[in-house]
């Protein structure tokens, strides 16, 4: 670590910011790809979660027709019919809230759209630069 300190006193103001401008754009440049991923990963949980919403609006719609053709029925007094009917129903009435169920807790494990992993190591960068900074000019 002394040799390295000792290195930078050694190096002119020119070649330090050269070496600062090259580390920063380096660094940025990882950022930028943290935050990609970060971003990337957050969108598919999100994408799960949306379509298993998808899902329960389709059995949900489902349910719906299957209660519509039990109250016909049931008006219709075809005891058997409107049963089976009423029980699919309600078959279809648990799928969809069991989708529902699980889409929200996806949306939930996906977290905001915020890449705060990236965030986290911004900072780290930053006193990282601010103490080499102060280095430098000892």
């Amino acid at each position: 670590m002394a040799t390295d300190h000792d290195d930078l006193r050694e190096q002119s103001i020119g070649e330090l910011l050269k070496r600062l401008s090259e580390e920063t754009a380096t660094l940025v440049r990882q950022e930028l790809e943290l935050a990609k991923a970060e971003a990337t990963q957050k969108g598919k949980e999100a994408g799960v979660g949306a379509g298993l919403f998808g899902g329960a609006g389709v059995v949900g719609l489902l349910a719906l027709g299957a209660l519509t053709a039990a109250i016909i029925l049931a008006l219709d007094l075809a005891m058997a019919g409107w049963l089976a009917a009423l029980i699919v129903a309600l078959v279809y009435g648990a799928i969809a809230g069991v989708l529902a169920l699980r889409g929200r807790d996806r949306f939930k494990e996906a977290g905001p759209p915020v890449p705060e992993q990236t965030i986290e190591t911004v900072k780290e960068d930053a006193r990282w630069a601010k103490t080499r900074a102060r280095s430098a000019t000892k």
